[in-house]
């Protein structure tokens, strides 16, 4: 019996689903991660504001512990889809979320030792809720996850453009406040947005202010750090800073009731966005590149003094106030040549 050539069935070519891990993912995963992020805010909130809080049990506790499940639950349920249309289950992990899936495993892990830690050593109030081990690991894990749809754009999206990547533009800033938020929650009270010290802080108590200085020091490092890591990936959409400045505050301000750092931190954004589009700094313009770092913290902490002096008045010396601006902009400018080399000396390296 003969078969005709014509008749022979070719061999079926399997071609593998959508794996699910795009942009539409970001979005969704970083409204999860919204949920999350305000029952950590509430639970800093009220280590800091309820005396009396003598239980693990708690409403914010409640947030924070049903927002990481829905965190969680978004992963995981992208993962198991991926893996069910065929994908291996190294490969079922969206694009930048590797680091976020191992730390959803010990954030449930830290959850339980923080449970098993308030029950024998007690609720911690203050600066002890910051440094409590098992809060440590709980901040840690929560950056780790939270930082995932930053890393995923990171490895997405080299380039974007306005025109041609609009929804990446849009998604860009509150991808950076994930990765910043975790960073503003843990470290509160070595924030000078959430401790007024230029207004109490005399000169009679020179380690209060000299503390305040290093706290300058160290917030415009936290967020210096971030926008640089941007500028070297992305020319930064219109708007950045003011979004992520204004949000920023927004949750900082509830810790203390400081509401009064939301007038600090917009008209600051607003002019380093305007600075920003001005001066064009990139590696391509390394001599503006250095002047914004420069002058970005400048600004900002210009404007926080500002305020401050307008609301409350402050009785920190001129020398102290003008030198506090300046070593800001010290730092971000020094920044700038850790993650930017100077384009004469990076070309002597390729050759």
């Amino acid at each position: 019996m003969t078969t005709r050539a014509g008749e022979i069935e070719a061999p079926a070519i399997a071609i593998p689903k959508r794996l699910i891990g795009g942009r539409t993912f970001d979005q969704i995963f970083m409204t999860s991660c919204i949920w999350l992020l305000v029952g950590g805010y509430l639970d800093a909130w009220a280590h800091n504001n309820i005396p009396r809080l003598e239980t693990f049990f708690t409403p914010w506790h409640g947030v924070l512990y049903s927002g990481f499940l829905a965190v969680a639950l978004t992963l995981s349920g992208a993962i198991l889809i991926n893996h069910s249309r065929g994908y291996s289950w190294r490969e079922a992990v969206p694009p930048g979320y590797e680091l976020s899936l191992v730390a959803a495993a010990g954030f449930a892990a830290f959850g339980v030792g923080d449970m098993c830690w308030h029950i024998f050593f007690g609720i911690e109030k203050n600066i002890d809720a910051a440094l409590s081990p098992t809060h440590l690991g709980l901040a840690t894990c929560m950056g780790l996850l939270l930082a995932g749809p930053y890393r995923s754009l990171y490895r997405k999206s080299p380039q974007l453009d306005g025109a041609k990547d609009w929804r990446a533009q849009l998604v860009l800033p509150f991808a950076a406040l994930l990765v910043l938020l975790p960073f503003t929650l843990i470290t509160q009270m070595a924030n000078p947005f959430n401790a007024f010290w230029p207004t109490f802080a005399t000169t009679a108590d020179d380690t209060m202010q000299i503390l305040a200085i290093i706290s300058v020091v160290f917030q415009t490092t936290i967020l210096m750090g971030l926008v640089l890591i941007s500028m070297r990936r992305w020319r930064l959409p219109m708007s950045f800073f003011t979004i992520v400045y204004t949000i920023n505050a927004l949750f900082l301000s509830f810790m203390l009731g400081h509401y009064l750092i939301l007038l600090m931190v917009l008209p600051a954004g607003i002019l380093t966005d305007i600075m920003y589009r001005w001066l064009k700094p990139s590696q391509a313009q390394i001599a503006e590149l250095r002047i914004f770092a420069f002058l970005a913290p400048i600004i900002l902490y210009s404007f926080y003094f500002l305020v401050l002096d307008v609301a409350y008045g402050i009785v920190w010396t001129i020398h102290l106030v003008g030198g506090s601006i300046v070593v800001a902009g010290i730092t971000g400018w020094l920044l700038s040549y850790v993650l930017f080399m100077a384009k004469p000396v990076m070309e002597e390296r390729e050759r």
